[in-house]
């Protein structure tokens, strides 16, 4: 597969100006492209502190060198980290410069997210975990990080695979049961049987409730305030975001179309929408901002219904 045969390099730092900017290079020629820029290949998982030169001798830039011979590192390849200045303008030509002047024709730039995706491929981690990476990333609250993290160390990978074992354990027996229908013990009839599926059961909702948790802190609940005109959905609106979000009148049918606002309230993530107040109106315009009030209910996590 192209993945074990081809080199790749990529930023491993954000976009801007920083004190440390990262270039991180994973694959076969990471060693070759270490002896290039630096002049020698560092001691493993010791940082060494090198120049990192252009095929001319000229520096482009000064730091520390990490090398991770595979399949000890976090792709399972041979990967190779230059941290530098974070200059945006430096980092760049280091890129530049292990690509324009690769001899093998095998090193080429990442794509989005190929180093999570080696190491899936390379089995130093489950999709699970991959994915916990970009979770992690993009968390926006503690509770979402936390979530993320334990993702990442394999809490919900070890809880699959003892699900896997438990249901494959009772295929065991329906199996033997089908398999041997003349056996003087029934199987299917032991209670053992209806123990292992009602845990199972038990397993399979308690997952499925925290996998609930963990899509709601990590990617937010919709939160919908849904009432009668003048029922106070605005003034709750702005109290809760802590400012005017929405405008706030005693004339009935001032919310014409939904307003969002993303805020947190107690760690979680919400999207709040005020909307327009529920009655039967012959004005178009309130008439279809109804509707859309009708419809964002429809698919909130959440409805809280104002009552005057």
């Amino acid at each position: 597969m192209s993945y074990v045969r081809d080199t790749i390099v990529a930023r491993a730092t954000a976009p801007g100006r920083s004190g440390i900017g990262i270039v991180r290079v994973s694959g076969p020629a990471a060693p070759d492209i270490a002896r290039r820029l630096t002049g020698s290949v560092p001691k493993p998982r010791y940082a060494t502190f090198s120049h990192f030169r252009d095929s001319d001798g000229q520096a482009i830039d000064h730091g520390i060198v990490l090398y991770f011979p595979g399949p000890d590192s976090f792709t399972g390849e041979d990967v190779l980290e230059l941290q530098g200045h974070g200059s945006p303008v430096a980092m760049d030509m280091l890129v530049s410069e292990i690509v324009a002047h690769d001899t093998t024709g095998e090193v080429r730039l990442a794509r989005p997210g190929e180093f999570s995706e080696r190491a899936f491929l390379n089995e130093k981690m489950d999709l699970a975990q991959a994915e916990a990476v970009a979770d992690l990333i993009d968390s926006s609250t503690r509770e979402a990080a936390r979530g993320a993290m334990r993702t990442l160390e394999g809490e919900f990978s070890h809880r699959i695979n003892e699900l896997q074992a438990g249901v494959t354990e009772l295929r065991v027996y329906v199996e033997a049961a089908i398999d041997f229908p003349d056996e003087e013990v029934d199987f299917l009839s032991d209670h053992r049987v209806t123990e292992m599926l009602d845990l199972l059961l038990e397993q399979l909702a308690d997952l499925a409730s925290e996998a609930q948790t963990g899509s709601l802190l990590t990617e937010g609940a919709s939160v919908v305030l849904l009432g009668r005109p003048n029922a106070g959905k605005s003034s709750l609106m702005n109290r809760l975001t802590g400012r005017d979000t929405s405008i706030v009148t005693a004339i009935a049918g001032t919310t014409r179309d939904r307003v969002d606002e993303h805020l947190q309230l107690d760690g979680i993530p919400l999207r709040l929408v005020d909307t327009a107040g529920i009655r039967t109106s012959d004005d178009e315009i309130e008439a279809e901002g109804v509707r859309r009030a009708l419809a964002a209910a429809a698919t909130a996590d959440l409805v809280i219904v104002m009552i005057d």
